[in-house]
């Protein structure tokens, strides 16, 4: 009786204007001592929450989106912006058959952001979900997946691009993008129809040169990674597949302060990094570093970088700060880092073996 009242109250939260959008009492509490540091700038900007008249659940959504956006997002969007995409967000739940059964968790983190990347935010959810609704809202959930990928790969294909990742209207317009881009547009339109969807990025593939971007979907209670605009038959399947099961690292970037089961590589006022090689490399295993002074002794708060070789050269693909004991800790997949620690001018470097 306690599972179904628990649901019950999920599904309450999605077709309930009145209801909490945030259920638990001391994530909301975080949420809002967070969102005390954006005063200032909010106050400057004008915008004020309280004023808009806004039931409980619109309140909440937009508290959490606004503690945790980029000061750009802020000062350039209007709060209606914001406002309409939580109302868009809500529609695509109620109206698509699996949007009671995603959790509040995965609902919040990786269904109502409107941002991915570093990309420009535009109206793609609600131009995406006019289009791809029809198309999947009578499909389950897994093929509504595969669906909207294969709508992608009608819209853009692989095509290098600069630097600045295109907004996924954008993309849409111009018919190409590069990994990055092709991975924003399939998030965003996995999202748009009430799909739990993230992007993941290999900083640097261990096995050879260069990086990769692609998404990780959630299908009735797991993660399943497809290629971006690049349509197979099943899900978990790609031509990454190789490579990514010798990966050193695979991560994505999660707005807020997530708790989910994965490993966190780091946090920051924005959003919390997390590690999901286990998803790929069958031998990743969790490598603790201690770092010590000449005397043995361990120390604190020194820089602990994990690097691995690409381009002739060892680039950084996650760094941690010790403990108190020293140590700091990273799970990686099969095959060699550089691990190379500072404090106060002094350094020390080893190479590791995963696996």
């Amino acid at each position: 009786m306690r599972f179904i009242l628990t649901f019950l109250s999920g599904l309450l939260l999605l077709t309930s204007c009145g209801r909490h959008f945030i259920t638990d009492e001391t994530y909301r509490k975080t949420v809002l001592e967070d969102l005390s540091a954006k005063d200032e700038v909010m106050e400057a900007a004008g915008i004020d929450l309280d004023s808009m008249g806004l039931s409980l659940d619109e309140l909440e959504a937009m508290q959490f989106l606004y503690a945790y956006m980029p000061l750009g997002d802020i000062l350039n969007h209007e709060p209606s912006y914001f406002l309409d995409h939580y109302r868009l967000t809500r529609r695509a739940l109620r109206e698509m058959p699996w949007g009671s059964r995603i959790p509040e968790r995965e609902m919040r983190h990786f269904v109502l952001p409107p941002r991915t990347n570093n990309e420009n935010i535009d109206s793609a959810r609600y131009v995406f979900y006019e289009e791809l609704a029809p198309r999947v809202r009578n499909l389950s959930m897994r093929d509504a997946v595969l669906e909207v990928n294969h709508w992608c790969h009608e819209k853009a294909i692989y095509m290098p691009s600069d630097r600045r990742t295109s907004s996924p209207i954008a993309t849409v317009k111009t018919a190409y993008g590069r990994c990055g881009e092709e991975s924003t547009l399939l998030v965003s339109a996995l999202r748009a129809v009430g799909i739990p969807a993230r992007q993941v990025y290999t900083p640097r593939w261990a096995h050879t040169d260069s990086n990769h971007a692609w998404v990780e979907a959630w299908v009735d209670g797991e993660w399943c990674f497809l290629g971006a605009c690049e349509p197979e038959p099943v899900l978990n399947l790609a031509w990454f597949n190789a490579p990514a099961s010798r990966g050193m690292l695979m991560h994505t970037n999660v707005i807020g302060k997530y708790d989910g089961p994965e490993e966190v590589v780091s946090r920051n006022a924005l959003y919390t990094e997390i590690n999901v090689i286990k998803h790929y490399a069958p031998s990743s295993a969790r490598m603790t570093v201690r770092v010590v002074d000449c005397n043995g002794q361990p120390v604190q708060d020194a820089r602990v970088n994990f690097q691995i070789y690409n381009y002739s050269e060892f680039n950084t693909v996650a760094y941690d700060m010790t403990d108190s004991e020293g140590k700091v800790a990273l799970t990686g997949g099969l095959g060699d880092m550089m691990i190379h620690a500072t404090k106060d001018g002094r350094f020390g470097f080893t190479k590791v073996t995963y696996g």
